[in-house]
């Protein structure tokens, strides 16, 4: 890109006496004074739609007019374009997840109002048919609740055993079988019987018992929600 330089001073011509010869206009320095013109006009741009070759570099605070949200065209994009970009990535509600860092997204994102979120909780997508997980930001489980796990043994031990007739009485005379239970007539007292039957009953080893045993396999990051 050139700048127009005169090479000859027309003026300090008029000056001179009449009769100097220096004081006569040469075609040739006509001639060179449209080159240089005709040369620096080729070098500059168009003020409507022009084309820039090599590495344009803009001025500092140079204004353009910023173009609108979801343009995808090959316009030039202002740092309001930029940010308004960003934004639509974030709406109201958004959530904005950093590994790293705790500093408010307001800071790092130039915009918004944001809030932390979630402490100490992962997020569930909703789900209507699901009345723990229906409404948008409900709340539920807790960090130190288990569901105790575990198997009852029972062990019976019969070594084997007869119930024995004690105290009978029978009307009439007769007998009575033990073995049996059998008699040719009458009848007889209640008897009483001792089994040798025990039972007994335990946990086995390795089953659940106790609190904080419940928690998902998790990694902490600092979450923040968009509020305006």
């Amino acid at each position: 890109m050139s700048n127009y330089v005169q090479s000859t001073n027309f003026a300090t011509k008029d000056n001179l006496s009449p009769g100097d010869p220096l004081k006569i206009v040469k075609g040739t320095e006509i001639n060179t004074e449209y080159t240089n013109i005709a040369t620096a006009v080729a070098t500059k741009a168009d003020l409507a739609s022009p084309t820039f070759t090599g590495t344009p570099t803009l001025p500092t605070g140079t204004i353009s007019v910023t173009q609108s949200p979801g343009n995808s065209g090959t316009a030039i994009s202002t740092t309001a374009f930029v940010q308004a970009a960003i934004a639509l990535l974030y709406p109201v509600g958004s959530i904005y997840i950093n590994a790293t860092s705790s500093t408010n997204p307001g800071t790092l994102l130039g915009f918004g109002t944001w809030t932390a979120f979630g402490a100490g909780r992962v997020p569930v997508g909703f789900d209507s048919g699901n009345a723990l997980f229906d409404t948008a930001e409900e709340t539920g489980g807790a960090a130190d609740t288990v569901v105790v796990s575990h198997t009852h043994t029972a062990t019976v031990s019969d070594p084997g055993h007869l119930h024995a007739q004690t105290g009978q009485t029978l009307s009439g005379g007769g007998s009575l079988n033990p073995a049996t239970g059998s008699s040719a007539f009458g009848s007889f007292n209640t008897a009483t019987a001792t089994t040798g039957i025990t039972v007994s009953n335990a946990v086995p080893a390795g089953s659940v018992a106790g609190t904080n045993q419940n928690y998902q396999p998790y990694i902490t990051v600092y979450m923040w929600k968009r509020t305006v």
